[in-house]
């Protein structure tokens, strides 16, 4: 919410626009100087506007109006840093919704962890109507995560999972010490 800060200066002082003969009246320079106190916050705002749209220096207030501009939400209890990255990336974060790779880099940059998704047996095509399909109806999905930036914090990484899984899905999350080993 935006008001009044204290000694912040007009940067258009209405006392300087008066006519020559207001120039040395007191009750008006003191009139305008008030009327200036109460503009320079609006004034301020106007003239940085477009920083209020960028989310790498937007407002710390301004950011969950704008998250809800974006359709991202955003926990509060988030450093603003991070607030502000996801902001920054909320296009991408969409276009990825549902994904493996959505959900891998959404618990990278908000729960600082790595992760692998284990999600069933791929896709396969053929050329012949009818043929069946491969494997089983997957139902549900293994998300396996280990630290990295961050030690794992299993309640924000179930709430990051459950706020991006599919319906149909049930999803396990598995905390590992380490990155998994490949296999060949």
């Amino acid at each position: 919410m935006r008001r009044a800060i204290p000694g912040l200066p007009s940067r258009h002082p209405l006392g300087e626009m008066l006519p020559a003969m207001y120039a040395d009246d007191d009750l008006a320079q003191r009139f305008t100087a008030g009327l200036d106190t109460v503009l320079a916050p609006v004034l301020s705002t106007l003239d940085n506007l477009a920083h209020y749209f960028d989310p790498r220096v937007t407002p710390e207030d301004f950011a969950s109006w704008l998250a809800g501009w974006v359709a991202v939400e955003l926990d509060p209890r988030w450093p603003l840093e991070l607030r502000r990255a996801v902001l920054l990336r909320a296009v991408e974060l969409h276009r990825q919704r549902g994904t493996a790779h959505g959900l891998i880099d959404l618990l990278r940059l908000c729960a600082g962890v790595r992760a692998r998704v284990l999600d069933g047996p791929g896709a396969a095509s053929s050329t012949r109507p009818g043929t069946p399909l491969p494997g089983s109806a997957v139902t549900g999905v293994v998300v396996q995560v280990w630290p990295d930036r961050s030690e794992v914090d299993r309640q924000r990484v179930a709430a990051l999972v459950d706020s991006v899984l599919p319906v149909h899905l049930t999803c396990t999350v598995e905390v590992l010490t380490g990155p998994p080993e490949r296999r060949g």
